[in-house]
């Protein structure tokens, strides 16, 4: 009789072990479980640690919650304004609910992918090419609602889309460059024109100075002797002021007439 009540409770034992083995599962910290039983959804989600579940009844899920970062293929379309770019960019999303990711969609990752492929390329019919080059920030947020509209029934969040370069034909970037060249040396002449207004009002201010007090003109006239000696040069170029010819005039046409010769003595031959 011992024998046999030994043998049972082995054997119910072993059958214990057996069914714990399969009925015991672990869900790590970033993951959530899913049950289904017999094919239907059972229970609420199950959260991390070690949890039961029915073998050959029930199925356990794992899904991932952490955050997922995906690429964009780059997709090829024209502008607005009638420009061909090739764009891609990058989508971080995560799942909020794991059993409508399950349930909801076939496959999650695939139907985000394929929603921000094709948003994409409605940004890019959308926008014009100075928006895609330096308003990208509003592009990311349009780019973000319209893939997260849709994802939020599948149970999928999108924290962040990027657009990641705008690639343009090779004609167009040499157009671009000969346009930003002509922008920069139209600036050029516009900072040189008025480099040279400003220039011209202090002149004339400095004139209207030297002509109230002459003397400054000829201190003027000595400091431009010194700095050009200075250089030791073995010509030294002395500038000579209009003002002191305008001076000579004035004093030759107030000087008196030269008074007439005396004739000459006339000579009687002898």
């Amino acid at each position: 009789m011992v024998p046999e009540l030994a043998t049972a409770a082995v054997v119910a034992g072993s059958a214990g072990i057996v069914y714990l083995a399969a009925a015991a599962r672990v869900v790590k910290q970033f993951e959530r479980g899913v049950v289904f039983r017999l094919g239907r959804l059972a229970g609420a989600v199950r959260e991390p640690g070690f949890t039961m579940i029915i073998p050959f009844v029930d199925r356990l899920n794992k899904v991932n919650m952490q955050i997922v970062t995906m690429p964009v293929p780059a997709q090829e379309g024209i502008t607005r304004d009638n420009v061909t770019v090739r764009v891609d960019a990058v989508v971080y999303f995560r799942v909020v609910d794991a059993a409508n990711a399950l349930v909801k969609v076939e496959d999650y990752k695939f139907a985000v992918s394929q929603m921000a492929q094709t948003s994409l390329r409605s940004i890019i019919g959308k926008s014009e090419l100075d928006d895609l080059l330096s308003n990208r920030e509003k592009l990311n947020e349009g780019l973000e609602l319209m893939i997260d509209s849709p994802a939020v029934g599948w149970g999928v969040q999108v924290d962040r889309v990027e657009i990641k370069d705008v690639s343009l034909p090779d004609a167009m970037k040499r157009s671009m460059a000969r346009q930003a060249e002509a922008d920069r040396e139209r600036r050029a002449r516009i900072i040189n024109a008025d480099a040279e207004l400003q220039a011209s009002k202090k002149l004339a201010e400095a004139a209207k100075e030297m002509a109230e007090q002459p003397a400054a003109l000829q201190l003027r006239l000595l400091q431009t002797v010194v700095a050009v000696a200075a250089e030791k040069n073995s010509t030294l170029v002395l500038p000579f002021p209009v003002e002191l010819l305008r001076f000579l005039e004035r004093a030759q046409e107030h000087q008196p007439p030269p008074a007439p010769a005396p004739p000459p003595d006339h000579q009687i031959e002898t």
